[in-house]
């Protein structure tokens, strides 16, 4: 067994025809990554190497059998080579029932080394949901395949841009069908998910707003009832139990009071209520340039760490070598900083993106 403090961490292949293996061979070649972490890449060696060439990087991985002999050699990049996405048969760029499978694979075989306490947590890259559909995989993306593989019903989404912290009550739902998932039970599932998320993160006072669904949160019922009906009272159930909530609040006002500094957390009610928060901020881009993403999504409920990146496969520049690793680099340093948190030591504020490469 290795004295190296950093934890091990699955980094799972994602879909073979998008960008992940890309940004999975840049990420582990900047500092602040190989800082975080002793990187466990779970994929196909043949694709991590096609993304090396295009990139014209190495990607000199051992490849080992297990997590094990992962930890015979801490200061290497080591590779679980699943052997199961051929390169010749899954060109980029396109969706596919082949990469659907392979990209589930992964994602399965990290769990399980998870579970199994061999890794210290995982951190994906970006899947398809449309392929996992074709390969009969019956979970719309990662959140809900890692509620069903960890045997959980209770999850929660939340994406991470520096000090912004947003939870979701519902995700990958038609937003009429939302509407009816927004239940006391739920809303407080999530209001203390994020609690317990906000201590594992080494934030002491935990200040968390809720937000209202309808425009000025219903307006006293005159835009809806959803938020008398259901948010109020798994807010006051919430602060009872000592959680310190606040809400429902205005929609459209909340996120800027946590912007600045009035929360630790916000509680979304929807999908895109809560992403065009972050994403707002976390996608950054100048004139001439693609958007790049340096948020991180964190599963919560679940009992392993899992981080993400916050963008998808981004079919259209897939082997062009022009992804840019920040978000896996973000995800990677949070899931190590998770990893070792302990309770009543105060977790790193800092962007570990901007410390270097």
């Amino acid at each position: 067994m290795t004295s190296d403090s950093r934890p091990l961490l699955a980094i799972t292949m994602g879909d073979p025809a998008g960008v992940g293996p890309e940004v999975i061979v840049s990420a582990l070649a900047k500092r602040p990554a190989r800082a975080a972490c002793r990187p466990l890449v779970v994929g196909d060696a043949r694709v991590l190497h096609r993304a090396a060439g295009l990139l014209c990087r190495k990607f000199p991985a051992r490849v080992v059998a297990g997590a094990s002999e992962a930890e015979e050699h801490p200061r290497r990049v080591c590779l679980l080579d699943l052997e199961n996405a051929d390169p010749a048969a899954i060109p980029f760029g396109e969706v596919s029932a082949a990469a659907g499978r392979a990209a589930a694979d992964c994602i399965t075989r990290a769990v399980a080394l998870a579970q199994a306490g061999e890794v210290a947590g995982i951190v994906t890259a970006p899947i398809n949901k449309e392929a996992l559909r074709l390969a009969g995989v019956p979970h719309p993306g990662h959140t809900e395949m890692l509620a069903a593989l960890c045997g959980v019903r209770e999850v929660a989404m939340m994406l991470v841009h520096g000090d912004m912290r947003i939870t979701h009550v519902t995700t990958h739902v038609p937003l009429r069908e939302a509407c009816d998932l927004i239940t006391r039970s739920r809303v407080l599932s999530v209001i203390r998910l994020t609690d317990a998320a906000l201590q594992r993160m080494g934030l002491p006072r935990r200040r968390i707003a809720v937000a209202g669904l309808n425009p000025h949160a219903g307006e006293s019922g005159l835009f809806g009832n959803e938020e008398a009906k259901e948010i109020a009272p798994a807010v006051a159930e919430a602060r009872e139990e000592g959680i310190n909530a606040a809400g429902p609040l205005p929609p459209d006002t909340v996120f800027t009071r946590h912007r600045s500094g009035g929360f630790d957390a916000v509680v979304a009610m929807t999908h895109d209520q809560g992403h065009i928060a972050v994403k707002t901020t976390a996608f950054l881009a100048r004139p001439g340039q693609r958007l790049r993403s340096a948020g991180v999504n964190v599963t919560l409920g679940i009992p392993i760490v899992r981080t993400s990146v916050d963008h998808g496969t981004a079919f259209d520049i897939a082997g062009k070598g022009l992804a840019d690793p920040i978000s896996m680099v973000e995800a990677i340093c949070m899931a190590g900083r998770m990893a070792r948190q302990q309770p009543g030591r105060p977790a790193r504020r800092r962007s570990c993106a901007a410390a270097g490469t």
